[in-house]
């Protein structure tokens, strides 16, 4: 009787050990999905702003003209066509 409990206690540790570590690895999928600053799709561009903080940033945006500004609030923002965008970054200002 008491090794089936040590077993059954063993196995249980075990599935719960693989199940963390699955949400580890579905955690970091995500975020390499949707890393911070600037990264773009096959067909978007978009800018990342990862905070805690809930502020809202200016960007500038190189998009083959004159560079253009733009206001970001915390998360994932589509700033164009990936054909049509060459890079973006802070401009250390806030909005």
């Amino acid at each position: 009787m008491r090794l089936r409990r040590i077993t059954v206690g063993a196995l249980g540790s075990i599935a719960l050990f693989l199940a963390s570590a699955g949400a580890v690895t579905l955690s970091a999928g995500s975020a390499a999905a949707n890393p911070c600053g600037f990264y773009e799709t096959g067909s978007d561009a978009y800018y990342n702003h990862c905070t805690s903080d809930g502020s809202h940033i200016i960007i500038e945006i190189d998009d083959w003209g004159p560079n253009s500004e733009q206001c970001v609030a915390p998360g994932v923002t589509w700033i164009g066509s990936a054909s049509g965008v060459d890079g973006a970054w802070y401009t250390g200002r806030t909005c």
